[in-house]
């Protein structure tokens, strides 16, 4: 038992930061309070991993910046065309 002491302590660590950082990229995530860069390592680690998650991502992000037409003034919607 003594043996198998060392590689149970290395595992014990190795789960404690793996979840530590599982925990992190949920709170970044859900606060959006990710910058340039760590968004970027997250889009990456998406897009390598979990594809149908990376499009999704890419999905949500294109629906956001997105604008709804505003009412006129009078209620109704003036559906122009810009250019």
């Amino acid at each position: 038992m003594s043996a198998l002491l060392p590689y149970l302590v290395l595992l014990g660590f190795l789960a404690a930061t793996l979840g530590f950082f599982t925990w992190l990229a949920r709170r970044i995530r859900r606060r959006g309070t990710a910058g340039g860069g760590i968004g970027g390592a997250l889009a990456a680690y998406e897009e390598a991993f979990r594809t149908t998650s990376h499009a999704s991502h890419y999905e949500i992000r294109a629906q956001t910046e997105r604008k709804a037409p505003a009412d006129s003034p009078d209620g109704w919607r003036r559906w122009r065309r810009k250019g």
